[in-house]
This record gives C-alpha cells, structure tokens and sequence, in this order.
C-alpha cells in the first residue's frame, strides 16, 4: 500500500510539474492511481464513501480506547481497527486527488450509507461506561463493519482501478475476520 500511495503522490507531483513547464502534457484525460490504470466511476464513489466510514470507525475506537474501563481485548481491536483503516484513509485520498474527484460525493451526507452510525449511536457509545460501553462498542462495529463489507464488495464487483479492488479485498478479508473476531468477544461477556 505504501508503494502505491508513493506512485500517487511521485504521479501527481509530476503532472504538477508538467502543468509549470508550459508545454501541454501528453497525459490521458482519465486519472490514474498509483498502478496508472483508468478508473471509473464506481472506484470514485468507493474512495468518496469508504473515507467518512473509515474516519467513523477511527472515531468509534477514539472513544473505546478513551474509556478506562474497557475489555482489555476491545482496546487491542479498536487499536488494531485505528492501524488499519488510517493509512487507508490516506491512500483513497490520494486516489481522489489524483483523479481530480472530489473528497466527499455527490449524495450529500453519509448518515444512510450502510452501518454507520447515528449522532445517537455515537452518544450512547460515548455515555456508556465499562462492559456496556465494550459491549456497545463490538455491536456497533460489527454492524460498521458488515457496511464496509458490503460497499467493498460492490467495488470488486463494479471497480476498474486494480488498486482500488484490491483494496477492497483487502478491506474485505480484514473486517470479515474482526467480524468473527467481535462475535467472538460478544458471545464471550
């Protein structure tokens, strides 16, 4: 992913520089990724939607790891979640960037998109204290997660951008895992 995220950024830096030099850059009119293959419109909508629910899952676990109190093993998972979905949250930034897409789509806010959470939902993980707020927290990230699962699986399904789809497989095998492993930890308390 780092390679990939560097290939963005070297990509963009030298159109920057062709845009200075004067002369018309001989570049394709669709953006590329990292891989410098095409995208297409479901890779934008992918980056454009994975990005708040990426960033509500960091916030989830800020408020998990926040708490005291907490399972010692929900902290380990919010820590690990916060390791894994950061640095995705840069590389689907950097994809948008480098198409000329927008950060945030066209469909306005992200409140129905598939498991996030409410402003309530968020309240009542904040209001909770001890087994309620690990307990709390492992259904509403099952839930989270199942929507990262499904938007993913409509990217591998619907996606040009090699890079993308393979981030959506990857996002799949990883959160279908901390599914397991959350159900696990729920059947446990």
């Amino acid at each position: 992913m780092k390679r990939t995220l560097m290939s963005a950024i070297a990509l963009a830096g030298a159109l920057a520089l062709a845009g200075c030099s004067g002369s018309e850059p001989a570049q394709d009119t669709a953006a590329v990724s990292g891989d410098q293959a095409e995208h297409n419109d479901a890779d934008v909508m992918f980056a454009q939607m994975m990005i708040p629910h990426h960033e509500q899952a960091i916030e989830m676990s800020d408020v998990v790891l926040a708490k005291p109190d907490a399972d010692p093993a929900v902290t380990d998972l919010a820590t690990q979640i916060k390791a894994a979905q950061a640095p995705e949250i840069e590389e689907l930034g950097g994809w948008l960037d480098a198409w000329g897409a927008e950060r945030s789509s066209e469909h306005g806010g992200h409140a129905g998109m598939d498991g996030m959470m409410s402003d309530d939902d968020m309240q009542a993980l904040g209001d909770a204290a001890g087994p309620e707020a690990s307990r709390l927290f492992l259904e509403q990230m099952i839930a989270h997660h199942q929507g990262a699962v499904e938007m993913a699986e409509e990217e591998i399904e619907s996606g040009q951008d090699p890079a993308a789809v393979e981030l959506a497989q990857t996002i799949v095998d990883t959160q279908t895992a901390e599914i397991e492993t959350m159900e696990n930890l729920l059947a446990s308390m």
